[in-house]
């Protein structure tokens, strides 16, 4: 599903429907398109992920990191899944 969200690259922010799915069991945590958009903007920390995929991540909770799988593709950002982990465990 495509979004129109514009970050600082100027890219279209696309969610797989796995992604959307996710976000919708966590909203009980905070977990939104928003915070999601936010933490692609400026993430707490980046990382190469598998597959040339890249995974960034910001302040979910006090507790909680919300970790953002993505692709950069000529379209924009493809948003693959999200999850939620234990900040103590990724600083």
């Amino acid at each position: 599903m495509r979004v129109k969200w514009y970050n600082k690259l100027a890219m279209e922010l696309r969610f797989t429907l796995h992604a959307e799915e996710k976000l919708l069991r966590l909203t009980k945590v905070g977990a939104t398109k928003k915070k999601v958009a936010e933490i692609l903007e400026a993430p707490e920390k980046s990382v190469e992920g598998y597959s040339g995929r890249k995974i960034a991540q910001g302040a979910l909770t006090n507790d909680l990191t919300l970790r953002v799988v993505y692709e950069e593709t000529e379209e924009g950002i493809l948003v693959i899944t999200v999850y939620p982990a234990e900040r103590r465990r990724y600083i």
